[in-house]
């Protein structure tokens, strides 16, 4: 089957410089509405990799994410915000961009060509076989993002990847790939766009969906959130009060003795 970049294609607009500023948002707003069904025809490509990734984890194992420029700003996204929406440490879900660190507010020039790097930033976290590496690319040809992939599977590591064009050499090279076609950008090749609310999508589902897996959540509650702030504080109060028969002030109490909800139900019902 012949590679075609789909995110590269024209796209079905033209003469964007002339449209009024409620054209352009409205057709933006267009193409936006097709990428939940994209997301949604990738669901049992989503649901294999899912599986895995809770399997491994279920063993001690970490969630690692591969990418470059938006892609791999968006895994940061995702990864830096799962310690304090499940309470799990910081290094257990780990998002490496191409470029490093800088390279989440400034473009470092030529760093997701180099196709040997990725290997050698998760060798700092000494990766192993009970791990899962997700490469994100929209492209899925980014060097960096490919390479790390092919040294993972070298190296009986899991892997898996995200993309935006069928049938790509990243999708190719992973073992559990996923790919969610959104076809050509309002604005020729701006990936940051659908494919990037593809990726985002997507990511939130492996996260979430992985993390209620592994008992994170409980009903529907974030039972393990960090309190860092007087709104989650004052929710985690609510979510205590929802649970057991306490005024606000005990719900209080016990929040702040045992550090989370979790901490604070378990401890009440076994003092009863």
């Amino acid at each position: 089957m012949t590679f075609i970049k789909t995110t590269e294609q024209a796209s079905k607009y033209d003469n964007l410089d002339q449209m009024s500023v409620s054209e352009i948002l409205t057709n933006i707003n267009q193409e936006d509405q097709t990428v939940p069904h994209a997301v949604a025809k990738a669901l049992p490509q989503i649901t294999a990799l899912v599986t895995q990734i809770v399997a491994k984890m279920k063993l001690g194992g970490r969630l690692f994410y591969l990418g470059a420029g938006t892609s791999g700003r968006l895994a940061v996204v995702d990864a830096s915000e799962c310690p304090p929406t499940f309470g799990v440490p910081f290094d257990t879900i780990v998002a490496l961009i191409a470029g490093g660190d800088p390279a989440i507010r400034k473009a470092v020039e030529n760093a997701e060509d180099n196709p040997t790097q990725a290997w050698k930033d998760l060798q700092q976290f000494h990766i192993n076989s009970k791990d899962v590496v997700i490469g994100i690319a929209a492209s899925g040809t980014t060097p960096y993002v490919i390479g790390g992939i092919q040294s993972c599977n070298q190296n009986n590591i899991t892997t898996g990847s995200i993309s935006c064009n069928a049938n790509s050499p990243l999708s190719q090279t992973a073992q559990f790939a996923i790919d969610v076609v959104v076809g050509p950008e309002f604005v020729t090749g701006s990936s940051r766009m659908k494919a990037g609310t593809a990726q985002k999508l997507v990511l939130n589902m492996i996260s979430t969906t992985t993390m209620i897996q592994l008992g994170k959540v409980k009903g529907n509650k974030m039972v393990d959130m960090q309190l860092s702030n007087n709104k989650l504080v004052d929710r985690g109060i609510q979510m205590i009060q929802a649970e057991i028969p306490v005024t606000h002030e005990i719900a209080s109490k016990l929040l702040k003795q045992n550090g989370s909800v979790r901490k604070a139900i378990e401890s009440y019902l076994n003092h009863k």
